[in-house]
């Protein structure tokens, strides 16, 4: 049995139907391989013209400020970028900070096809997200207020909350206070845990701390990631429940620490949303309380703090750890962020413009194809230098910057911290 085949209408084959089917085949085989090869080769987000990233944030509610300035930062960073001559799309979209939305809004960008996720916001949020993130593969670089989340996937700019926490634990004592004198008011999720966390690696230096750190250690099972609403008044601790203001039974919790261990509390840590720092300041000044307070840097979230406090008219020293060079540094990166952003620069939308330049600097040092897997393996390559910052990540810890220093926050503005001249140290 034979067939033909016209081309054009012009000339006439006669082939077997057998050579027919096999030249078919092959033909089929060859167009199959050649799509599979390079759809290996591409991941979501990525065409010729473009790569995709996306992120969750907080634009609207009560934690819009992390979500408009990490934005603001990121937005400056990405501006006008070609990367192996396609354009950055970086699409942002909305979870005012409820772990449900930041879910639905995750596999919309999904579907949309991301290359990975950068500069989300969250402890809860991004608890709830990684394992979306991990089943389909993508990374995330750059998050903020995450917690302590390790993985391979996970490149991070900012060192982790258990480090902060334990920095100021250490440099509190050199002021003169007792370890036995610190306590912490914590969110209770994901964010309080790795409070706790740093709490117990800041005490391990000092002897006769073993009794503290293993109430710690009891508050940790209590807590079950942040699920149990009131571990409260079971140490040195005091919790207030995820997206609430409801600070009166922390307040109560750290009070019955004080009774029943004849230690009251000296130093509080504030591991909370700002809003809630300061108003659980303001509550123990009512109480009459001569605590001093502490806060981490996502904390105090730059400017955010200070201003809640100038509402109730506080302008009491805060001691601040930054993972952020100091916004008057002559580092290239830090006036480069200052030129951009101008009169609206602070160290949230710094950290935003930093966690976009890692993300730039690891892109343009890959070598095609660009891919997902590929991405992680430069970003462990190799040191990275961002205009005067050295990012280095390693399989231990996800964090590419390790740097902690310390600031006093007072009227509104921050000041390097020197242990002689601060208000702790002054009234021993």
């Amino acid at each position: 049995m034979y067939i033909y085949i016209y081309f054009f209408n012009t000339k006439k084959f006669k082939l077997k139907l057998q050579n027919f089917l096999f030249i078919f085949l092959l033909l089929y085989c060859y167009i199959i391989s050649a799509s599979q090869a390079y759809s290996a080769e591409v991941d979501p987000g990525i065409t010729d013209t473009y790569i995709r990233i996306g992120a969750i944030m907080p634009l609207t509610g009560d934690n819009d400020y992390y979500g408009i300035h990490m934005k603001k930062g990121i937005d400056a960073a990405l501006a006008n970028q070609i990367v192996q001559g396609r354009k950055i799309e970086f699409e942002v979209m909305d979870d005012s900070s409820d772990p449900i939305t930041t879910i639905q809004a995750a596999n919309q960008l999904i579907d949309k096809g991301v290359f990975l996720m950068l500069g989300n916001i969250g402890a809860l949020q991004t608890l709830e997200l990684m394992p979306v993130l991990k089943a389909n593969q993508i990374p995330s670089v750059g998050f903020y207020t995450l917690g302590d989340v390790n993985t391979n996937d996970t490149l991070n700019y900012r060192p982790q909350t258990t480090d902060e926490v334990a920095t100021l634990v250490t440099v509190v004592t050199n002021t003169g206070i007792k370890p036995d004198q610190i306590c912490i008011f914590a969110q209770n999720d994901v964010f309080g845990v790795a409070a706790i966390n740093g709490f117990k690696n800041g005490l391990k230096g000092f002897p006769q701390t073993q009794t503290i750190i293993d109430k710690l250690d009891h508050i940790l099972d209590m807590t079950m990631n942040g699920i149990n609403p009131a571990p409260n008044n079971l140490g040195p601790i005091g919790f207030y429940p995820h997206e609430t203001i409801l600070i009166r039974d922390g307040y109560l919790s750290l009070k019955e620490w004080g009774r029943k261990s004849g230690k009251p509390c000296r130093f509080v840590i504030l591991v909370a949303v700002p809003k809630v720092a300061a108003d659980f300041i303001a509550y123990s000044r009512h109480k009459n309380e001569t605590w001093h307070f502490g806060a981490i840097s996502a904390t105090a979230a730059g400017y955010a703090l200070s201003k809640h406090l100038s509402n109730y008219s506080i302008n009491d020293e805060i001691i601040v750890t930054q993972v952020v060079p100091d916004l008057d540094a002559s580092l290239p990166i830090v006036r480069d962020a200052r030129n951009s952003l101008e009169n609206d620069f602070n160290h949230v939308n710094l950290e935003g413009y930093i966690a976009g330049r890692l993300f730039l600097a690891i892109l343009k040092s890959m070598k095609e194809p660009i891919t997902r897997d590929n991405f992680i393996k430069t970003a462990y390559q190799k040191p990275l230098e961002l205009g005067g910052l050295k990012i280095e990540f390693n399989q231990e810890n996800s964090s590419g910057y390790k740097l902690i220093s310390l600031n006093i926050l007072e009227k509104n503005t921050y000041k390097p911290f020197v242990i002689n001249d601060s208000s702790i140290a002054r009234k021993q």
